[in-house]
């Protein structure tokens, strides 16, 4: 599940609201700090948190928050309150939860 090596996409409402960076660390959270630490199902959530101006991730499994991580990236009030990475089995997507439709 979440392999680095199969195709990864961002929804148009995601590439749209998110800096590129921004979206790249939702890859590198996953890759880095969740792979191997926490079990992964095939639909991780995040919510997007303003963190002193800061932009920070909130990891959320079953309703509650696991874990938080941080980013040097500006805080925008514009960006999606939280998202959600689904995978496919051959594809990978972060999209708002609204755009899923499993």
């Amino acid at each position: 599940m979440f392999n680095p090596n199969e195709s990864r996409f961002a929804s148009y409402s995601i590439v749209s609201t998110l800096p590129d960076e921004a979206i790249d660390n939702v890859w590198y959270i996953i890759d880095n700090d969740l792979q191997g630490v926490f079990p992964l199902s095939n639909l991780i959530t995040f919510n997007l948190v303003n963190n002193d101006g800061q932009l920070s991730y909130d990891f959320i499994q079953g309703n509650e928050l696991v874990a938080t991580f941080d980013s040097p990236y500006p805080y925008d009030n514009d960006y999606p309150n939280s998202l959600v990475v689904y995978d496919s089995g051959d594809r990978q997507i972060i999209a708002t939860p609204s755009e899923i439709n499993l």
